[in-house]
């Protein structure tokens, strides 16, 4: 188990809330590109923004 650093931290959360967020209904989601929307709203590298959003369908796919 590896010990995170506060940004890496902060990233993880960040990345969290995102795919919490994406995995709310469809309504309340916004009609644009969803990778530069949440890379603005949670502060996420591309690659961070596309974690987020594999871990929503993942959250998604369980709820099903």
């Amino acid at each position: 188990m590896s010990i995170l650093t506060p940004p890496e931290h902060e990233h993880s959360a960040a990345i969290d809330a995102a795919a919490e967020w994406l995995a709310l209904p469809p309504h309340k989601q916004i009609d644009r590109p969803i990778v530069p929307h949440i890379r603005e709203q949670f502060g996420l590298s591309v690659s961070e923004a596309i974690e987020a959003i594999r871990e929503a369908n993942l959250r998604r796919e369980r709820a099903a």
